[in-house]
């Protein structure tokens, strides 16, 4: 087995933090078949075969599900073992759960609703960062958007997503409201799983959307809660619809991501 992959490692959120070993590459592997269901819902996660499937040692799979367990993904009882648990128990704003379900089978339908989710959050975020917002994380919030520019007129897609997360997370941040600056990992998370998206990226849409995002920044120089708000639900909202057409077939030109 490769000691290559990198998956996170505990955090607040359950795991999170990049890291690589045995650990992670069994955790990764789990994560994924549990999202993906090729571990069902109620199957018994048998600690001696999984010994025995990954060629490591009880405490190395004793970590992993507890890793799962604090996620949500499966449940340990007494007299029964340790079962995948029912979607419905995840913790679905986890940014570990959130890469798996994203590099799987339930991409569009994630992005579909965290884009929901965002539209209420990110909107709010901007009405109250017009109020809290420091002048230099506006100044990180310009920067990023003259960084996703250049990149969009270079088909540098990494540098854009870079940019884009970096906006984000400033903005979600720069309302000052602690729950909400939380919610950051879960937009990082999200829009990281479109790395692998990449004929998504740039197209006719993507000089709008950058129009948008500096509307959003100057909206929050100004101290304009109105505009600010406005501008943070144009964004989001035009990349649910996108995703909403893409769902639906009625999509013919990528997306560009919010």
């Amino acid at each position: 087995m490769s000691d290559e992959t990198p998956v996170p490692t505990q955090s607040r959120h359950g795991p999170r933090v990049l890291s690589r070993g045995l650990h992670a590459q069994v955790l990764h592997t789990l994560g994924r078949e549990i999202v993906d269901a090729e571990l069902s819902t109620g199957e018994v996660l048998n600690s001696e075969q999984l010994c025995e499937r990954f060629s490591v040692s009880r405490s190395v799979i004793r970590e992993c599900l507890r890793a799962l367990e604090s996620m949500g993904m499966v449940n340990a009882r007494p007299q029964v073992g340790t079962r995948v648990s029912d979607p419905s128990n995840w913790d679905l704003l986890n940014p570990q759960v959130v890469l798996w379900r994203g590099q799987g089978t339930q991409y569009l339908q994630q992005m579909h609703e965290i884009l929901e989710l965002r539209l209420g959050v990110e909107t709010a975020a901007a009405g109250l960062a017009a109020h809290r917002m420091m002048r230099d994380d506006v100044r990180v919030l310009k920067d990023a958007v003259t960084t996703m520019t250049k990149a969009s007129e270079v088909g540098d897609d990494e540098a854009f997503l870079a940019a884009d997360i970096t906006f984000h997370n400033a903005l979600l941040k720069g309302a000052g409201n602690a729950v909400i600056a939380q919610f950051a990992d879960t937009v990082a998370a999200v829009l990281r799983t479109r790395s692998g998206d990449y004929s998504h990226t740039f197209n006719h849409r993507t000089k709008h959307s950058m129009e948008n995002h500096m509307a959003l920044a100057e909206a929050l120089e100004a101290r304009d809660p109105g505009e600010a708000s406005k501008w943070a639900r144009v964004i989001v909202q035009d990349t649910l619809t996108e995703f909403q057409e893409r769902s639906s077939g009625r999509y013919h030109s990528g997306p560009t991501r919010a």
